[in-house]
């Protein structure tokens, strides 16, 4: 006897689905960190590679794009000797410093979780 279909009870999502345009953005690699430590001020590429240091100069610089594309980061020239920039988050940025902390509220727990599980396995 085959199972009754159920009928989806969440929301409709729009034709341009807004989770996905997010999700892409926020799930390319090193955005959440850059996004993460943006969130405490402006920081230079210099000190961006200094915070994630696995990073590479090119994917860094790829992500910054893509994020002042996207509308999430600026970029300033300061006008010093030698010129230097900036990139801080917009407000659109700010907006996703709740996801990105819940997710990272998420990971913590999950890390935990995996730690138990790992501790409580047998050795054999």
């Amino acid at each position: 006897m085959a199972l009754k279909l159920r009928k989806n009870r969440s929301e409709d999502l729009e034709p341009l689905c807004p989770l996905g345009e997010c999700m892409q953005l926020i799930g390319g690699l090193w955005t959440p960190n850059i996004i993460w430590h943006l969130s405490g001020g402006p920081r230079r590429f210099s000190e961006l590679r200094r915070d994630i240091p696995d990073v590479s100069a090119k994917m860094l610089t790829t992500r910054l794009r893509e994020m002042e594309q996207a509308g999430v980061i600026d970029r300033l020239v300061v006008p010093s000797s030698p010129p230097s920039v900036e990139y801080r988050l917009t407000d659109l940025g700010q907006e996703l410093m709740p996801a990105i902390k819940a997710i990272v509220s998420v990971g913590k727990r999950l890390k935990l979780r995996a730690g138990a599980v790992l501790a409580a396995a047998p050795f054999g």
